[in-house]
């Protein structure tokens, strides 16, 4: 089952009208100091990539899942312990905004087309949910409490790795990548269009390499 969650850009929306509405005076001089939200596209998208590289990092999608895990041990050839674990679990996906540069972003006049190259889509820590895991013991051995507490160790340890193969699966991360780029293509579309070019399209892609 999956959980994604679209990223708002209020604030890119906020920041342009609140600059298109302000008195001529100031309109006109700070126009001249800093070529921010004019006409010039090339301004706009500069803009936009300082103000998505202030956000750091940017989640984009979420993966939930659980995780059956079991593992035993025995003692003395006679003594037997064993444990059983479902354990719910999330992982979220992030894109290091960090990493995008203005050189990753392309404006082609003439088809009115802006390009994204992002970077490489980053996994974030497994979040467990165990109040709402179920275990089982079983054996002798988990008449101790520190076996109990070993048993479970290790199938938390199991469990992160399984958990994060899974979240590598190729239909995921194609999943995480169309909202993410999605995301991105909202956040520059809407400078873009608040100052008066409804026209440009912006399309955003991956960079899995890097």
């Amino acid at each position: 089952m999956t959980d994604w969650k679209v990223v708002t850009v209020t604030h890119l929306a906020a920041a342009a009208a609140g600059f298109i509405v302000a008195p001529r005076e100031m309109l006109d001089r700070d126009v001249q100091q800093t070529g921010f939200f004019t006409a010039d596209t090339k301004h706009i998208l500069s803009a936009t990539v300082s103000s998505l590289r202030s956000e750091s990092k940017l989640l984009v999608y979420s993966y939930k899942t659980y995780s059956d895990v079991a593992v035993s041990r025995s003692s003395f050839f006679i003594l037997h312990g064993s444990q059983e674990l479902r354990v719910p679990a999330s992982v979220n996906y992030y894109v290091d905004l960090s990493g995008l540069t203005l050189d990753r972003v392309k404006y082609d006049e003439a088809a009115q087309l802006v390009t994204v190259t992002l970077p490489p889509l980053r996994l974030g820590d497994i979040a467990f949910q165990p109040e709402q895991s179920r275990t089982i013991n079983g054996g002798l051995l988990t008449y101790n409490q520190a076996t109990v507490d070993e048993l479970n160790r290790l199938n938390y340890k199991s469990a992160r790795v399984a958990i994060t193969k899974s979240a590598q699966d190729p239909t995921l991360l194609q999943a995480a990548e169309r909202q993410g780029a999605e995301d991105i293509e909202n956040y520059f579309e809407i400078p873009l269009r608040i100052v008066g070019h409804p026209d440009v399209r912006v399309m955003a892609t991956f960079n899995r390499a890097g």
